[in-house]
C-alpha cells in the first residue's frame, strides 16, 4: 500500500528504534527490501499534488509563506519577530518564545547546534549524533541562536553527510569540550551555560557502513532495492548508496 514519506521516527533504547510510518525498521536490518516511488509528490502542509518539493516536503507557496521554512529557522540569530515581520506571529510566539538549548554533538565531528528543550533527544537522533551534551539553556530561540553563531566561529555548526554514512567519528571528550566552549563565551552569554547536564550516548542500528559515500534520489531513480544495512540519523543505508528519508518528505512510495 503506497504511503507518503515523512521523516523517520525513533525512540530511545540500547539501540535507537526506528519507524517509518507503521513499519518497525530495526526488524528489517539485513533483509532485502524494495522502495519504489510512484511518481506522485504531495505538499505536507496543504497536501496539494506538486512536481517538486522545497524544504522538507513543501510546495513553493507554503515554503514561501510558512514560518517553519523561514531563514531564521536555520539561522536563529536572525530572528525578526521584534521587527514585526514574522510570517506567522502566533506560530512564532508558540515555537520560538519557549525554552531552547544549545548543544554540542558528535555527528561527523564535533558541532554546535540549537533546538527546543522539548525536542532535544529527537534532534540528536535525527542528526546521527553518537554523543551529545547540553551546553546552555535559554528562554527563547533568539538567545540560543546568538550563542550558536558565536561558537560557530570556533567550531563547526554542520555535519558532513558523507562521513555520517561511511564511518563513526573520532572520539571526543564532550565534558571537556563543553568546558572549553563555555569559556569562549562573553559574560552576557555565559550566564546561560548549564552546569549539571550529563553527556548522552546514542547507538544506531547499523550492520555496516557504506564503503563510499553515494546518495540515492527518488527523483532520479524510481526504485531502490537491496539489503538494509543500517539506519543513522535520517539515512537508510544500502550496500552501495544511502537514502535521506527526510529530504524526500512528500514522495509517495511503496515498500516491500
Amino acid at each position: 500500500m503506497p504511503f507518503i514519506l515523512k521523516k523517520m521516527i525513533h525512540s530511545p533504547g540500547e539501540v535507537l528504534q526506528y519507524r517509518l510510518g507503521d513499519l518497525e525498521l530495526n526488524r528489517l536490518l539485513g533483509q532485502e527490501i524494495r522502495l519504489r516511488a510512484t511518481g506522485r509528490i504531495f505538499c505536507l502542509a496543504c497536501h496539494a499534488a506538486i512536481r517538486k518539493t522545497y524544504g522538507d516536503g513543501l510546495c513553493y507557496p507554503c515554503f514561501s509563506s510558512l514560518a517553519v521554512s523561514d531563514s531564521c529557522i536555520i539561522k536563529p540569530h536572525t530572528c525578526h519577530f521584534a521587527q514585526g515581520t514574522c510570517r506567522q506571529p502566533e506560530w512564532g510566539l508558540k515555537h520560538c518564545f519557549r525554552p531552547h538549548v544549545v548543544y554540542l554533538a558528535l555527528t561527523s565531528g564535533l558541532k554546535v547546534g540549537v533546538t527546543s528543550a522539548q525536542g532535544i533527544l529527537t534532534r540528536w537522533g535525527d542528526q546521527g549524533a553518537v554523543g551529545a551534551v547540553i551546553l546552555a539553556r535559554t528562554p527563547d530561540r533568539l538567545t540560543a541562536g546568538k550563542i550558536e553563531v558565536f561558537l560557530a566561529g570556533h567550531m563547526s555548526d554542520r555535519s558532513n553527510w558523507r562521513k555520517l554514512i561511511t564511518t563513526l567519528p573520532e572520539p571526543v571528550d564532550l565534558a571537556t569540550a563543553k568546558i572549553q566552549a563555555a569559556a569562549l563565551l562573553p559574560a552576557e552569554l555565559r550566564k546561560f551555560v548549564s552546569r549539571d547536564d550529563p553527556v548522552h550516548s546514542l547507538v544506531y542500528p547499523i550492520h555496516r557502513f557504506l564503503p563510499k559515500a553515494r546518495s540515492a534520489r527518488l527523483d532520479k531513480e524510481s526504485e531502490i532495492r537491496g539489503s538494509l544495512e543500517g539506519i543513522r540519523g535520517q539515512y537508510l543505508l544500502f550496500p552501495d548508496r544511502a537514502l535521506n528519508v527526510r529530504r524526500h518528505s512528500g514522495f509517495e512510495i511503496s515498500l516491500d
